[in-house]
């Protein structure tokens, strides 16, 4: 069968648009296809295979194995959370931080760093940042070195349930960030989401709090005398983050920024930062 025909096939056996179509061949099949390209059976039965899984709600994310982030390409699995075009937001506003209060070489760490869109994503706009990436998960740190490789980043990876590795190796940072798990059991989500994402990487506690809390009460060990903290948080949160950060952190000022939806989704609090 050739590649014009298979893509006839795939608009009958599917409910998706002709882009996406094009686009989950291109990449399933890893090259840039003609129309006369010929597509051993093998091949085609698979990926009928695949079409259908898809029509069953399964992410094309994990099917074509990537994903676009910051006009950066990322390797994604399953097992590891797809990274959110929101989360694109809390990059771009955090490098604004970064270039404002920091002139020279900063380090930064990114705590549940999953893929690691947000670390080597930075890496890759703020060379001048040495970046460490954590997670808990032995998925998501594989994942995340295979990105480092394919984005030819050097950055730190390694082991950490939260800032407890951390820690005890007694690092000290310019910048935390994270986007933590953050939905409650309760929460509504899409049904493709709660079937097929790692829940590990979703929920965090009975009001979603859990890991805001985990970080802010222990960031002081790990971060220098002068720091940035952002995160990327629920809608529904703000005033609660707010609370715990007052807890650890009285007298430093915060930002709350929103998303394109114009829901609050970022928290940024300056550590003995001036303007």
């Amino acid at each position: 069968m050739d590649y014009q025909t298979l893509l006839e096939l795939s608009r009958k056996e599917s409910h998706l648009d002709d882009k996406t179509i094009k686009y989950v061949l291109k990449y399933y099949l890893k090259v840039e296809p003609t129309l006369k390209m010929k597509i051993g059976q093998t091949k085609i039965d698979d990926y009928l295979r695949q079409l259908q899984k898809i029509n069953e709600g399964y992410p094309i994310q994990y099917i074509v194995g990537n994903v676009d982030f910051y006009g950066y390409n990322f390797k994604v699995k399953p097992g590891v959370l797809i990274p959110r075009f929101e989360t694109e937001q809390l990059v771009f506003h955090t490098k604004k931080y970064i270039n404002k209060y920091f002139s020279n070489k900063v380090s930064l760490l990114d705590i549940g760093t999953g893929t690691g869109v947000i670390g080597l994503t930075l890496k890759k706009e703020v060379p001048k940042i040495d970046v460490t990436m954590v997670d808990i998960s032995a998925k998501a740190l594989k994942l995340a070195k295979v990105n480092a490789s394919h984005l030819n980043e050097d950055v730190t990876i390694y082991k950490s349930d939260m800032l407890d590795e951390v820690i005890r190796l007694n690092e000290k940072f310019d910048i935390i960030i994270s986007n933590p798990p953050y939905l409650t059991k309760d929460e509504e989500i899409m049904e493709v989401v709660r079937r097929y994402e790692p829940s590990k990487a979703l929920y965090g506690g009975k009001k979603g709090l859990k890991y805001y809390k985990v970080i802010l009460a222990n960031a002081k060990k790990v971060l220098k005398d002068r720091g940035l903290i952002a995160f990327e948080i629920g809608s529904s949160q703000t005033l609660d983050i707010i609370k715990i950060a007052n807890k650890y952190f009285k007298d430093s000022p915060y930002e709350i920024k929103k998303d394109f939806q114009g829901r609050d989704r970022m928290f940024f609090l300056f550590y003995n930062l001036n303007d």
